[in-house]
């Protein structure tokens, strides 16, 4: 064991004493050579091919929503139903809470109603599925670590925990008729 120790010290030894000869022994970096090295052309950031545009929420427009829905991992085929889901619940305003009064552009204006205020964000998720002091089995608490309502308004978030929700039961949480209020004009919605 000594034998390989020393062996090792010896290599180490040398690598160092080597490099420091060769670095000793390199040509300065001159700024002609570092220039030399630099791109000739540097794109323009307006010249990208794949702008990223930040989302601009007006009530009632839904242009937006199929391209973030497959990035939160939605599939394609609930896409057309999802996006009536985010007009009828929010009417496509991630900030909105239960019973919130919209302008045009998504901003609060007031509060309606203040008896369902744990409804959150574009599918006005509700607090029994991410209040555990509500719902011992809250699924988006549970399978995301979400389990407090601020995390549900960003739009993203709101829609990958919609999906928690839609791979347990599909469009049942979002179903009218599971609250008692089932109508003769709503039995078509989900």
């Amino acid at each position: 064991m000594r034998i390989l120790s020393a062996i090792m010290a010896t290599l180490a030894t040398l690598t160092m004493s080597l490099g420091i000869a060769q670095a000793a022994s390199a040509p300065a970096v001159t700024s002609d050579a570092v220039n030399a090295l630099q791109p000739l052309w540097r794109p323009d950031p307006a010249d990208r091919l794949d702008p990223i545009q930040p989302i601009r929420f007006r009530h009632g427009d839904v242009s937006w929503l199929p391209s973030l829905a497959k990035q939160a991992g939605w599939p394609d085929h609930a896409i057309p139903k999802l996006t009536e889901l985010v007009l009828r619940e929010s009417g496509a305003c991630p900030n909105r809470k239960g019973g919130d009064i919209v302008d045009k552009d998504c901003n609060i204006t007031g509060v309606s109603e203040w008896n369902h205020r744990s409804d959150t964000g574009l599918l006005q998720i509700n607090g029994v599925n991410y209040d555990k002091s509500r719902n011992k089995w809250a699924a988006v608490c549970r399978e995301m670590n979400i389990c407090t309502q601020e995390p549900l308004l960003d739009p993203f978030t709101n829609l990958k925990a919609g999906l928690v929700l839609y791979r347990i039961s599909g469009f049942e949480p979002w179903n009218p008729c599971n609250w008692r209020v089932c109508k003769a004009s709503t039995t078509s919605v989900p």
